[in-house]
C-alpha cells in the first residue's frame, strides 16, 4: 500500500502543481508528502519534477508516468466502487466543490448529516467562485449555477433557479429607478458583476417581450466572490444580478428591492456535474440524491420565508 500511497501523492501534486496543495488535499505534512515523492523517485530511479519557486512541473518523465498513475488509480477505485456496491456498504472520499454563496447555504450545512447517515463516507468540500477545473483537479462532483459548456462532463439538473436584479432603497432613492432595461446602461447605473479568470457572463441577459436581450452594463468595481456583491448592494453601492433564493431574506426585509420586474433576468441553472465514470461509484450516486432532495427543500423552504 506504501507503494500506491505513494503514487496517490504524485497524482494530486502533478493535478494541483504545488506539493502543500496536494498534501493539504490528502491530510498530509508538506514534509511527508515531499518524502512520498522521493521514494517514488528513488523507486523509479529518475526525477519526476521540476521544482521552481512557484510550483512544481512534471518532467518528461514525470508527464509519461503520470498518465499511467492516474489509469491505475481510476482503475482501483472503479473496482473499489464495485466491490462497495455488491456489499451495499460504500466507502471511500468525495471531492466536492461549490460557489461560495450556494456553497454556505446549502451544501455545506449539509454534509455533516450525509456523513451520519453514511459513516464509512468522507466529503472534502472545497468552496469557490472560480471556475475549477475537475478533472485537473480530481474533483468527484461539482455543484453549479449558470452555463455549463463542457462535454467531457455529466450533468444532472437539479432545479431552475429564477433570478432577480436588486438594489438597496438607498441607492434607488440617491441614482432613481430604471423604469425599462435600457436605462441601466443609458442612465449609467452601477451594476456590479461577479467576475473571475474563466467567466463566461460578462453581461446581463433579461427576459423582454421580444426574447432574452444581452445587455453590456458596467460598473466601477467587481469582485470574485458572489456574498461580497451582496454586501456591496446592501450598503447602496449598486445593482446586482442574483438567484432570488440569496437573496430573498433582505427582499423580505426590504433592505433590497427588485427592480425591473416585468424584464426579470433569464433563469439560471443549478445543477451537479461529475466525471462519466463517476456515476458508476455508488457513493457518488448517494451524495447526489442525497443533496438534490436537501437542495431543493432549502431553496423552496427560503422562498417560502420558513
Amino acid at each position: 500500500m506504501a507503494y500506491l500511497d505513494n503514487i496517490a501523492v504524485f497524482v494530486r501534486v502533478v493535478e494541483l502543481g504545488n506539493l502543500s496543495a496536494a498534501g493539504r488535499d490528502m491530510r498530509l505534512s508538506p514534509a511527508v508528502a515531499s518524502n512520498r515523492i522521493k521514494e517514488l523517485e528513488k523507486h523509479l530511479g529518475v526525477r519526476l519534477f521540476n521544482r521552481t519557486t512557484r510550483q512544481l512541473m512534471p518532467t518528461e518523465h514525470g508527464t509519461v508516468f503520470y498518465t499511467g498513475a492516474k489509469q491505475v488509480l481510476d482503475a482501483i477505485t472503479e473496482a473499489e466502487a464495485a466491490v462497495a456496491a455488491l456489499s451495499g456498504q460504500p466507502r471511500g472520499t468525495i471531492r466536492v466543490t461549490a460557489p461560495l454563496g450556494l456553497g454556505r447555504r446549502l451544501i455545506a450545512s449539509g454534509i455533516p448529516d450525509f456523513h451520519d447517515r453514511y459513516p464509512d463516507i468522507e466529503v472534502r468540500l472545497r468552496l469557490s467562485d472560480h471556475n475549477v477545473d475537475i478533472m485537473k483537479e480530481g474533483i468527484d462532483v461539482a455543484f453549479r449555477l449558470g452555463i455549463i459548456e463542457d462535454s467531457s462532463l455529466r450533468m444532472r439538473g437539479l432545479m431552475e433557479c429564477e433570478r432577480v436584479l436588486v438594489a438597496a432603497p438607498k441607492y434607488l432613492e440617491a441614482r432613481g429607478e430604471p423604469a425599462e432595461p435600457q436605462e441601466l446602461i443609458g442612465k449609467k447605473h452601477d451594476c456590479l458583476m461577479l467576475r473571475y479568470a474563466g467567466a463566461r457572463e460578462y453581461v446581463w441577459t433579461l427576459q423582454t417581450p421580444n426574447g432574452p436581450q444581452k445587455f453590456e452594463v458596467h460598473g466601477p468595481y467587481d469582485t470574485d466572490d458572489g456574498d461580497v456583491l451582496t454586501g456591496w448592494a446592501l450598503s447602496g453601492r449598486g445593482i446586482i444580478n442574483k438567484p432570488r433564493f440569496e437573496v430573498e431574506p433582505f427582499i423580505r426585509d426590504r433592505r433590497l428591492k427588485v427592480i425591473l420586474p416585468r424584464t426579470p433576468p433569464t433563469p439560471v441553472q443549478f445543477a451537479a456535474v461529475y466525471p462519466h465514470k463517476k456515476l458508476q461509484d455508488p457513493k457518488v450516486r448517494l451524495l447526489l440524491d442525497f443533496m438534490a432532495e436537501r437542495c431543493q427543500r432549502l431553496i423552496k423552504d427560503i422562498l417560502a420565508g420558513k
